[in-house]
């Protein structure tokens, strides 16, 4: 997803993923830009379910609040095998980007 700057899709499946040792997705809100991960272990999603089918299932806790429903999607920016954290920073799209 991040290397190629593209859409999400094709993506590995959730066993897939969760097989390959990358446990969390980073996404990124649309409105407010914020970068979080996403535990796929807690997804209720079948094990077969492609990642990026996950993309319209996924919003913004902060902008949700803010509007009072939930309208910010987020996007899929990469699977991860750490959270991100001061020493593991969000990904970067390009060179320049916040």
């Amino acid at each position: 997803m991040l290397a190629f700057q593209g859409p999400a899709q094709p993506s590995p499946t959730l066993g897939d993923a969760l097989n390959g040792g990358y446990p969390y997705l980073e996404v990124k809100c649309l409105g407010c830009e914020t970068h979080q991960t996403v535990v796929l272990n807690v997804v209720r999603r079948p094990k077969t379910t492609p990642i990026h089918e996950l993309e319209r299932y996924m919003r913004c806790k902060n902008c949700s609040r803010q509007s009072g429903r939930p309208f910010k999607r987020s996007h899929l920016v990469a699977l991860r095998s750490t959270k991100i954290s001061a020493f593991n920073p969000p990904s970067k799209w390009w060179p320049g980007e916040r």
